[in-house]
């Protein structure tokens, strides 16, 4: 599934975002036109998922709000700078990460069987989007995660479907 880039920039900018922290994979490289077309957003591409975070981190603190934008192997890759910015400077940051192959029944692919498990571990609140009708509860969650202090994590479902 890919998320229509016009309905997911609506969603971020009614989110409030002000910085998209962006490492895109094949299902979510289709959003950087209308996200470059955004006047209310600012495309920030990185090499590295683990500089996402400390991207992210510091715009944080400079009073914008990011969102970091990556796919699940690259959460496992971010681990070490996840668990500084969120857990040792304790900054509410919020991600949507690809779910690679979430919608490919029986796949075998370890990054899908992992992902929900690695996020249980962090203790970090997780919300699924495995359409364009749930872009709503993308908005709710990041509102929610934001009014209580805490990070939190959309999983975007992939694969055919």
């Amino acid at each position: 599934m890919i998320l229509p880039p016009a309905a997911v920039v609506s969603a971020f900018e009614q989110m409030g975002i002000t910085h998209v922290v962006w490492l895109p994979d094949s299902a979510l490289g289709p959003w950087e036109s209308a996200l470059l077309g955004s006047p209310r957003l600012t495309l920030v591409r990185v090499c590295r998922e683990g500089e996402a975070w400390t991207i992210a981190a510091g715009l944080h603190l400079g009073g914008q709000q990011p969102l970091v934008v990556i796919q699940n192997t690259g959460l496992f890759e971010s681990g070490d700078a996840l668990r500084n910015v969120l857990f040792d400077l304790g900054l509410p940051l919020y991600a949507l990460v690809g779910y690679r192959n979430y919608l490919v029944p029986d796949s075998p692919d370890t990054a899908r069987r992992y992902t929900e498990p690695v996020l249980a571990a962090w203790g970090l609140d997780t919300v699924l989007i495995d359409s364009a009708a749930a872009l709503p509860r993308l908005i709710e969650h990041y509102r929610a995660c934001q009014s209580a202090g805490r990070p939190g994590v959309a999983l975007a479902a992939e694969g055919k479907g």
